[in-house]
């Protein structure tokens, strides 16, 4: 059953997915958005503690992993707990992969140091980003998401191509009929979108 507001699964997936239906586009996506949220993390990873609060410090494989309660963490627990309200399935293992993200980049930030970090941060984002747009421009032929909702586009990613992928490689969906009402919404969205462009170009 779906949910209503900012917990409405169905229109942001309507939303992200009208944006992104030719298959090139959609495998781009699948392989480049994850790492800019990874990316991000390692980056946060350089700021202070929220609130003065303690480092999780353990050993993983016989190294010292020393974690930071601060933006990095902040953004990924929100994401985390958005995804799973979204969609309890799913979204658990979003979050799971957040977590993962979080650690990892943790992990990495840690050893690299910040003078290293950033300029690994800024070429992987670089990369990424250039090549997505590159997937709008060539085979999409549409304008990213971003351009019209920047936020839901930044949230909604990692969630959207996680659930392409659970969709298309396990059948997937978050409750019986989703994909087909989604599937409506996105073509009534891209008429709406094709209209606006003849009325333009007339």
């Amino acid at each position: 059953m779906g949910k209503i507001g900012v917990f409405d699964l169905e229109k942001h997936f309507a939303f992200y997915g009208a944006y992104h239906r030719n298959q090139i586009n959609i495998a781009i996506h699948m392989l480049f958005v994850w790492p800019i949220l990874f990316t991000a993390l390692l980056i946060l990873y350089f700021t202070p503690s929220l609130f003065n609060l303690p480092h999780i410090e353990f050993s993983l494989f016989g190294n010292d992993v020393i974690l930071v309660l601060n933006v990095g963490f902040l953004f990924a627990l929100i994401y985390s707990v958005f995804y799973v309200c979204l969609d309890v399935k799913a979204g658990s293992l979003a979050a799971l992969l957040c977590a993962i993200c979080w650690v990892a980049s943790s992990f990495i930030a840690s050893r690299l140091g910040f003078s290293l970090a950033w300029k690994v941060v800024l070429v992987a984002q670089l990369l990424c980003w250039t090549v997505q747009f590159i997937g709008h421009g060539i085979f999409e032929k549409r304008a990213p998401a971003l351009l019209d909702n920047l936020v839901q586009a930044f949230v909604m990613a990692p969630f959207f191509v996680l659930l392409e992928a659970l969709q298309m490689f396990f059948g997937y969906e978050p409750y019986p009929g989703f994909h087909a009402i989604v599937q409506a919404k996105i073509e009534a969205d891209i008429n709406e979108w094709q209209e606006k462009k003849q009325t333009l170009i007339h």
